[in-house]
């Protein structure tokens, strides 16, 4: 009898001791969800405390309950499971949200399209046409293009610590096991040390422009939040800005990474997006992101095929229900957007990168499609994200010619964000 199936939780696979699956699925973490989805079907239990689901109308209605019996993926210490803890900030996040989401909204965005375009140009042309690591080049692009929305002219040292950050984070997010926050480990020092560096250089601009600029409108995010009625106090205006700080980076960053990926293999592609773009290969002006139509469709066909965040973790804040099966406080319930884009019960030739799909006013079939999550806590970015990646992505048709010499080879690598590992590229 498959594990779970005596006790109301989902059946699974029971594992080896003393690890469970744990071994398997790091030895192969897509191979193993893809067999375990085979074996066991939409809902499975991964271990005692962990359910996969592969159900998109289970996994929408789990991100919808998000905050009303689920909350959003704990910290990576938190090995006391504070639920009650977890739910209050959630509470506070949700106030937070409500104030942020007029200055993320897309006609809010568009005021940022020149400057995204050129610093996608300036990071690009930085490299001289040499081979360089896209994922890398990605990074420092969207760091520059976020920093600059959130805090505009004082945005200056913003990128690198947000890329300190980033790169103290990723043993957190690329690995499975959790360790308390008081051992006195490399890698948590450096986390915290990170963290406390970019949150003190955050609260510090927000301090000095509250103080200098009073009456004075500045057109990024930071005056938008301090604009705010009620006032919001500092701690929360640079907590709030470093939430959009992380997520504007990471996502972004990964995504046009496939992007790059699947330009530098269909040449014909670039030739359909130049003209879009109405300017010839070795420049002219950046399009305005909402009359890209094909661009838009590559941004969102890429994003279904290879989902940045290809894992969404929900923790069950109460004994709950999901569909027929039970869970216990603090399980954790990991939905599967990258099987659920491959699925072809939902989606007609699942793996084949097709941007038509998105064309003539067509949409996603019912809740299967879900690259930034949905419900109440869906990416409070999201419209941001993809004008920004429609525009990278018609700007580097239009300006760059793409040379891989492993684009057909460098495959997603199933850790942290979901992007091909170690692609490399010209862009000239």
């Amino acid at each position: 009898m498959a594990h779970g199936e005596e006790s109301g939780r989902p059946p699974g696979p029971r594992g080896h001791w003393p690890t469970g699956n744990m071994r398997a699925y790091e030895a192969d973490r897509i191979g193993f969800l893809r067999h375990c989805h085979h074996a066991y079907g939409d809902v499975f239990s991964f271990d005692e405390d962990t359910v996969f689901v592969i159900d998109p109308d289970l996994a929408h209605e789990t991100l919808v309950r998000t905050g009303h019996g689920f909350v959003t993926e704990l910290a990576p210490f938190d090995m006391r499971r504070d639920l009650d803890q977890a739910a209050a900030q959630a509470a506070a996040w949700m106030s937070a949200r409500r104030t942020l989401r007029p200055g993320l909204s897309r006609s809010a965005a568009a005021s940022s399209d020149d400057r995204t375009a050129g610093f996608l140009d300036a990071v690009l042309a930085g490299g001289a046409g040499r081979e360089v690591d896209v994922l890398t080049a990605m990074r420092a692009f969207t760091a520059r293009a976020i920093a600059d929305y959130c805090f505009g002219t004082d945005s200056a040292g913003v990128p690198g610590l947000l890329h300190e950050l980033i790169s103290a984070t990723q043993p957190f997010t690329e690995s499975s096991y959790e360790f308390p926050a008081w051992l006195p480990v490399r890698r948590h020092r450096r986390f915290f040390h990170a963290y406390r560096r970019l949150i003190d250089a955050m609260t510090a601009i927000v301090r000095q422009r509250r103080a200098s600029d009073a009456g004075t409108p500045r057109e990024d995010l930071l005056g938008f939040l301090l604009d705010a009625d009620p006032a919001m106090p500092d701690a929360t205006v640079a907590s709030a800005l470093h939430s959009i700080l992380m997520g504007g980076h990471g996502v972004p960053a990964a995504a046009l990474t496939s992007v790059v990926r699947e330009l530098a293999r269909r040449p014909r592609l670039v030739a359909e997006l130049r003209a879009e773009a109405d300017g010839p290969v070795k420049g002219g002006a950046p399009a305005s992101a909402g009359r890209l139509p094909l661009a838009e469709a590559v941004v969102r066909e890429t994003l279904r095929l290879y989902p940045p965040a290809w894992l969404m973790t929900r923790t069950a804040a109460t004994a709950t229900g999901l569909g027929p099966w039970s869970l216990d406080p603090g399980d954790d319930v990991l939905l599967n957007a990258y099987l659920i884009h491959r699925d072809p019960r939902w989606w007609p030739h699942p793996d084949e990168f097709d941007p038509a799909r998105w064309l003539d006013g067509r949409t996603a079939p019912g809740a299967a499609y879900l690259p930034f999550g949905a419900g109440p806590r869906v990416c409070l970015g999201s419209a941001l994200a993809v004008r920004q990646l429609t525009l990278a992505t018609s700007r580097l048709a239009q300006r760059f010619t793409i040379e891989s010499p492993n684009a057909s080879s460098a495959a997603p690598k199933f850790a942290g964000r979901l992007a091909p590992a170690g692609l490399r590229a010209r862009f000239h």
